[in-house]
């Protein structure tokens, strides 16, 4: 694909002290086979050296640029405001996390199933973690085919019909530049997971292609997003949001219920680990206002019953069950022995 005919991708990378890893992250973006592309790197505020890095390869490319925030934000606001900061000229959007890096032929191999129909407005791909684990293959394709193309209904049936991520995370997707000028914010504030919602919304006008490649890699660390927000169990309080919210959109009204309750039951089985583990004030405000935007309200009874199962299932499991039959057998022992009191 020509420079003359390849349309212009917009790559932004909101980073807050994410100077270890950003070298690497730029690196891979000045890799790319593809080459029609300018590159905004967005400084949240870090307070280390985030932007003498940042602004040393600004100074040496002329594709890439650095915008510095007046005041921090909170990660998903600050997302939006990376957001807002896209190249005016650009096609499509392809955000980058800076921990995250991209393989030489990601560009090339996003745009080019894009444009395979004028319709798509999101193309996603696998994704490779430091443990070689492949993410994001839930979708199979067909003998020889490198890129599959879905209606926006098809992928939303299939993302909420289906269990963990189907679409992938920020750093494996493009998105088309125009889904993203309409919406202010793109991303919901609310929601700690907004990249998997912003994903159903706009499907409702596009739709979606996949990638039969690793062409990102993700990573996992004691500091990333991921890790930082685990003990709030944020995956199925999210995922059970953007059901309630998009579900009827994509669902027949027997499957929105079936579902629905699925999730609830997978969400108060986290919520009881939760209560067992006394996971503190934080985590039940946090749940009690995702529960009220899911239009579930904490229901204590229901919940009781979650951590019942839970004790039961601690009790009945083969690791316990091993330990009371090995500590019956040695109570029989020492009382054969004569050693019992």
């Amino acid at each position: 694909m020509s420079d003359r005919h390849a349309p212009l991708v917009s790559l932004v990378t909101p980073v807050y002290n994410g100077g270890e890893y950003l070298r690497e992250c730029i690196e891979s973006v000045l890799a790319q086979t593809y080459d029609n592309w300018r590159y905004v790197i967005v400084n949240n505020c870090s307070a280390d050296d985030t932007v003498e890095i940042a602004r040393e390869y600004a100074a040496r490319d002329a594709r890439i640029s650095v915008s510095d925030n007046a005041q921090f934000l909170p990660i998903v606001q600050n997302h939006n405001h990376a957001l807002t900061q896209i190249d005016p000229a650009s096609i499509y959007c392809k955000p980058v996390m800076a921990d995250d890096w991209l393989y030489p032929e990601c560009l090339e191999r996003l745009v080019a199933c894009a444009l395979d129909r004028p319709t798509v407005g999101l193309v996603c791909a696998r994704a490779l973690t430091g443990t070689n684990r492949v993410l994001f293959d839930r979708l199979a394709p067909a003998a020889g085919q490198k890129c599959s193309h879905l209606s926006g209904r098809e992928a939303g049936r299939a993302g909420l019909l289906n269990e963990g991520y189907f679409f992938g995370s920020p750093t494996t997707m493009l998105i088309r530049t125009d889904l993203v000028r309409k919406r202010t914010p793109f991303y919901n504030p609310d929601n700690l997971q907004a990249d998997e919602e912003a994903c159903y919304d706009i499907l409702r006008e596009c739709d979606f292609a996949f990638v039969h490649e690793v062409l990102a890699y993700v990573r996992t660390h004691a500091r990333s997003y991921t890790s930082a927000t685990y003990y709030l169990f944020t995956m199925p309080s999210c995922h059970t949001y953007t059901l309630a919210r998009y579900g009827r959109e994509y669902l027949s009204d027997e499957e929105f219920a079936r579902r629905m309750d699925e999730r609830l039951q997978q969400y108060y089985a986290r919520l009881a680990l939760g209560a067992v583990e006394h996971r503190g004030a934080e985590f039940w405000a946090y749940h009690r206002q995702m529960l009220q935007m899911i239009g579930a309200p904490l229901d204590r009874l229901r919940l009781a019953g979650a951590i019942a199962s839970h004790v039961l299932r601690k009790i009945i499991s083969p690791s316990a069950l091993a330990r009371v039959i090995g500590g019956r057998l040695a109570s029989a022992s020492r009382r054969v022995s004569g050693r019992s009191p």
